[in-house]
C-alpha cells in the first residue's frame, strides 16, 4: 500500500513534468496584411540636414528614422581602412499616400571632402502606388582606387525626390548598417567584372506537395522560400516578402503569376511589381509592373549572374548587386487600383523560385555573417520558417529544454522526499527489526539519481 501511494506521488509529478514539456510554444502571429512590420530592435535616430550634426550608425545595427518631402538627411559613419561598409535605406510611405513616377530616394556614402564614395536609386516608376522600396550606398576598399579609402569620418546621405502632384506625408525609413567579411586572399580574388554567365531560363520548379507559403510583411519577417513552385494570395495595396538562400556561384530566377478573376476584367496597368534585393537589401533588379484584366498573367525577373565576388566591378547594379551570398529578397506588390474594379478579396498568387548552380567555397575568412549560406538556412528554405518563427521556435526548445531539466530535478527531489518519508514510518513501526538490527536501509536505500 506504502509503494502503490509512493507510486501515484511519483507518477504525478512526472506527468506534471510531462505537461509542462507539452505546452505549446506562442503561435506566431502576422502582422497587418497592408502594413509593414519594422524590425523591432530597430533604434530610433534622426537625420539630420547638417553633416556636422550628423547622428553617428553602428554596424550591425538596424534603424528607424523619417524624412519629409526635399529633405537631405545625413548620418554618420566612423569606418577603418580595411572594412567594406554598406548602409541600406528602406522606404516606407504611409499607407492610402500617393506616389509619381519619379518619386523615390537616392542613397549615397561620401567622404569628409563631399566625395561620392557610390549611390543608388530606389524609384516607385510606372506602378506609381505607394510600397516599400530600398537601395543602398558602400564604401569598398579597393587597392587602385584614391577614394574614399582612407580612415575616418564618413556620412550617409538619405535625399529624397517627390513630385508637385505627390503626397505631402512623411515617408518612413528602416536603416541597415553591415559591414562585409575580410577575406581570406585578397591576393587570390579577381579584379574584373566577368565576360559573361548563362542566361537562358531554367526549366519551371516541379511543384511541391504541400506548397503553401503566406509572403511576409516586411524584410524583417520574409517567409523563406527553396527552388519550387509556391501558391499564396496578395490582396489589392498589399506587399508580400520572402527571401531564398543563392549561395556562391548560385542564380536565382523568379515569376510572379496572378490567377484569373471572375468579378469584372477591366484592364489595369501597373497591377504587380516584382523586385529582388540582395543580403545587404541593395536593389538587384525589378520588372516592368504587370498589368491586369481578369485573365491568368505572369511577369518574369530578367536572369541575373550567379554570385560571385567579381560582379561587384562590373557597370550594371543589376551585375554588381550579385556580389555575395546569403539571403536574397523577393517582394510581390498588387495594385491598389484593383480594389474598385476587382473588390478586396485576395487574388490567387503563385510563385516560382528556382536555384540553379553548385555551390562554391566562401572567399571570406571564418563567419561570414548575413553574406552566407547555412545549413540552418537550407533548413529554414524547406520548412517556410521566417527568421522570427525560427527564433521563436529555438526560444521554445530551449524553454522545453529546461522545463524538462526543472521537471526531472522536481520529481527527483519528491522522491527523495518519498522515500524519506516511508523510511521514518517503517523505522517508527518495525523498531528494532531485521532493518534495524542489519543497517541495511528499507526499500533498497534512497533512489538514485537519474
Amino acid at each position: 500500500m506504502r509503494q502503490r501511494s509512493r507510486g501515484r506521488v511519483t507518477l504525478a509529478a512526472v506527468a506534471a513534468m510531462c505537461a509542462v514539456a507539452a505546452l505549446p510554444g506562442t503561435a506566431y502571429a502576422d502582422g497587418e496584411d497592408a502594413a509593414y512590420t519594422f524590425d523591432p530592435g530597430a533604434k530610433a535616430v534622426n537625420g539630420d540636414e547638417v553633416s556636422t550634426e550628423a547622428a553617428e550608425l553602428e554596424a550591425g545595427s538596424v534603424y528607424k528614422s523619417s524624412i519629409k518631402v526635399g529633405q537631405k538627411l545625413y548620418y554618420r559613419l566612423n569606418l577603418d581602412a580595411t572594412t567594406n561598409a554598406y548602409v541600406s535605406a528602406v522606404v516606407v510611405p504611409k499607407g492610402g499616400g500617393k506616389v509619381a513616377y519619379g518619386d523615390g530616394v537616392t542613397v549615397s556614402i561620401r567622404d569628409s571632402s563631399d566625395l561620392q564614395c557610390s549611390s543608388e536609386d530606389a524609384n516607385f516608376e510606372s506602378a506609381e502606388y505607394p510600397r516599400p522600396i530600398t537601395a543602398y550606398g558602400y564604401r569598398v576598399v579597393e587597392k587602385d582606387s584614391s577614394t574614399c579609402q582612407g580612415p575616418g569620418t564618413y556620412n550617409v546621405l538619405v535625399e529624397r525626390e517627390s513630385k508637385a502632384t505627390s503626397g505631402p506625408e512623411d515617408w518612413d525609413l528602416e536603416l541597415r548598417y553591415a559591414t562585409e567579411p575580410q577575406l581570406a586572399d585578397e591576393a587570390a580574388m579577381p579584379t574584373e567584372a566577368p565576360e559573361g554567365w548563362p542566361s537562358a531560363s531554367p526549366a519551371p520548379p516541379t511543384p511541391a506537395g504541400d506548397n503553401r507559403r503566406h509572403g511576409g510583411t516586411a524584410y524583417y519577417d520574409a517567409t523563406s522560400l527553396e527552388t519550387g513552385e509556391w501558391k499564396d494570395e496578395v490582396a489589392p495595396g498589399q506587399t508580400l516578402f520572402y527571401r531564398v538562400p543563392v549561395d556562391w556561384g548560385q542564380q536565382i530566377f523568379a515569376t510572379a503569376r496572378l490567377g484569373n478573376s471572375t468579378a469584372s476584367d477591366e484592364y489595369i496597368s501597373g497591377a504587380l511589381a516584382m523586385s529582388l534585393d540582395n543580403p545587404a537589401l541593395g536593389h538587384v533588379d525589378d520588372v516592368s509592373p504587370m498589368s491586369y484584366a481578369g485573365k491568368p498573367a505572369s511577369v518574369s525577373l530578367d536572369p541575373v549572374p550567379p554570385v560571385a565576388y567579381r560582379n561587384r566591378f562590373d557597370s550594371s547594379s543589376s551585375v554588381s548587386a550579385m556580389r555575395f551570398a546569403g539571403w536574397y529578397y523577393l517582394s510581390v506588390t498588387l495594385s491598389p487600383e484593383l480594389k474598385k474594379a476587382y473588390g478586396a478579396k485576395p487574388f490567387p498568387l503563385t510563385l516560382s523560385v528556382k536555384v540553379q548552380g553548385k555551390a562554391e567555397k566562401s572567399p571570406y575568412a571564418g563567419d561570414a555573417g548575413i553574406f552566407a549560406v547555412t545549413e540552418k538556412d537550407k533548413d529554414l528554405a524547406k520548412s517556410g520558417q521566417s527568421g522570427p518563427q525560427a527564433a521563436e521556435s529555438d526560444s521554445n526548445n530551449m524553454k522545453l529544454v529546461g522545463a524538462a531539466g526543472i521537471g526531472a530535478g522536481a520529481v527527483l527531489v519528491l522522491a527523495l522526499g518519498v522515500w524519506t518519508l516511508l523510511a521514518r514510518r517503517r523505522a517508527a513501526t518495525a523498531g528494532a527489526g531485521p532493518s534495524a538490527q542489519s543497517g541495511q536501509s528499507p526499500y533498497g536505500g534512497p533512489p538514485q539519481a537519474w
